[in-house]
């Protein structure tokens, strides 16, 4: 059976993407807050197109992978063609995030590097809008979709604290019934043990009697024998 290559750099990939997201919240939190010229923005736009950079190498050699899949046989590497369709989807998945991400950045220069007009910006200051110089309904900003983009990481991020919470709190109901269970086993052995104490009370008590009534038949029984072999035959 042939070496499947894919898990190794798949593992790569989602470490980079991860790295990605977290410096494209990090570029965005920036962007909000310093000026064009700031240091630290050229800095956080730099690092994200160089991390995009290296997913995107990497994504080349996942994908490769799941051509040479495709192209030898799935069930040469001892897999099933749905999982290779989930190969294939997962490489969709992170290319369009690559993009998506690279778009921000590369709307955003160009954005911070145009210079406008002086007919340009007398529209702005008329109708608070830049459209340049066409009379169609200016599109969405990138700022406008990264605060969308941050408030549905928000929330996801908040659905994952709540069912947290509630999983911890279905174990903590958990071990409460556990020990309520261990509660009430221990009162019934004590019960059990106090019953038992006393069958042995009764128990060793009849037998002192028995005993007793034994030892009592023993010593009539040597009288008896003894009182006969007194008795003289004449």
């Amino acid at each position: 059976m042939s070496t499947d290559p894919y898990h190794a750099v798949q593992q790569e990939v989602q470490t980079s993407l991860q790295t990605a997201s977290t410096l494209r919240a990090s570029y965005a939190r920036i962007r909000s807050t310093a000026s064009e010229d700031s240091e630290e923005l050229v800095w956080a736009r730099n690092e994200l197109k160089a991390t995009l950079a290296a997913l995107e190498a990497d994504l080349e050699d996942l994908e490769e992978s799941v051509r040479i899949v495709e192209s030898t046989g799935a069930r040469l590497f001892g897999l099933e063609e749905v999982e290779v369709l989930e190969r294939r989807r997962y490489v969709g998945y992170v290319r369009r995030e690559i993009d998506n991400m690279r778009a921000e950045v590369d709307v955003d220069s160009g954005l911070r590097s145009r210079p406008h007009s002086g007919a340009d910006m007398s529209r702005v200051a008329s109708t608070g809008n830049f459209t340049g110089g066409s009379s169609r309904p200016s599109s969405p900003m990138p700022d406008d979709d990264q605060a969308e983009w941050a408030r549905q990481e928000q929330q996801m991020m908040i659905r994952q604290q709540d069912q947290t919470i509630d999983t911890i709190s279905g174990t903590l109901s958990t071990i409460a019934e556990q020990a309520g269970l261990m509660g009430r086993e221990i009162v019934e052995h004590n019960e059990m043990l106090d019953d038992l104490e006393m069958n042995v009370d009764k128990t060793d008590s009849k037998l002192s009697d028995a005993m007793r009534r034994m030892k009592k038949f023993v010593r009539q029984t040597e009288g008896i024998k003894q009182n006969r072999g007194g008795v003289s035959v004449s």
